[in-house]
Order: structure tokens, then sequence, then C-alpha cells
């Protein structure tokens, strides 16, 4: 009469292929990104801002899609800032929301449609940079910003590198 029984090589060989296929399936779906930004991840706006950023995403019907990436460090606060809305005359909502930045927007090439850079500085405290721009329909506004005015990570040279680098990732993503 044979035997029913299972040698422990065979079991060891039966267990590996259950944890495997538990891996498979299970663990895309724990492995998910706590922020849905569909324009740029919590690692990427963290390499922005340096270091660990958290995000939170801001979706209400017939507003502005906002992401919002939080970097904090030694009482500074350094924020990443993406807003996305789809207007039926861009170039006229992105000239209105551009206005903010004053005379000194300058023209950024090769970001969408029509993008501008400028200052975005809190009058009391702190340091930023903004980009407003198009793509199709879609009206974007990035800013970076510091708590701190004189922020040894991310200087005023050093912002306008990174917003450059936001306004690629962020327009590209939109097109």
């Amino acid at each position: 009469m044979a035997s029913n029984r299972v040698g422990p090589k065979k079991m060891l060989r039966r267990l590996a292929l259950v944890l495997l296929a538990v891996c498979l399936i299970g663990g895309p779906a724990c492995a998910h990104a706590a922020n849905n930004c569909a324009w740029i991840n919590e690692t990427t706006a963290g390499g922005l801002l340096g270091g660990d950023s958290v995000g939170e995403l801001s979706e209400v019907a017939g507003q502005p899609t906002v992401c919002t990436f939080t970097q904090m460090t030694a009482g500074v606060k350094r924020t990443l800032r993406i807003t996305v809305e789809i207007a039926a005359d861009p170039h006229a909502r992105m000239s209105e929301i551009a206005q903010g930045c004053g005379a000194d927007a300058a023209p950024l090439t090769a970001i969408g449609n029509e993008a501008l850079v400028c200052a975005a500085d809190d009058r009391k405290a702190g340091l930023g940079e903004r980009v407003v721009g198009r793509v199709r329909d879609q009206v974007f506004t990035i800013t970076i910003a510091s708590s701190l005015k004189n922020d040894p990570q991310l200087t005023r040279d050093v912002l306008k590198s990174k917003i450059y680098t936001a306004a690629e990732q962020v327009a590209g993503n939109l097109f």
C-alpha cells in the first residue's frame, strides 16, 4: 500500500512556490505609493526638496488638482506644490495666473507652451520659485519654496535649477 506522505524536500518546494505566488499576486497591492500625484512621485519630489518628502493629493470635481509635497528638517519647511487645471481658454487662464508673477516673469523655453518662471518669495520669510505654463488645455503652476529666507540647501540658484527640473517632469507627464 502506497503512502501519501510528502517528503521534507517536496514540502519545502511546495512552500516556496506558495510564497512566490503570494509575493507575485499580493506584492504590488502592498507596494503602491501613498500619494497618487499623476505628475511627480514622492521620491522625485524629495530629491527636488533635498530629503524625504510627504505628499498629499487634493482632487475636487470642478477644481484644480493639487499635489503638495512637504519636507521638514530642523525647523525648515520646504514645499513643492503642483496645480493642474483644465481650462476652456488655456491661454487666457495662464495669462491670468501669470499676472501674479509681475514684471519679473521670464520665458522658460522647452517647457510646455508659453511657460514662465518667476520668484515666489514670501515677504515675511522664505524663498521660492514658480513656473506657470500650459500643455494643450491644461494650465499648470509649480512652486518650490522654503520657509527659511537664507536656506543653505535651496539657494536662489539651486531653486532655479530645481524648478526647471520639476517643470520638465510635470510638462512631460501632461503631454
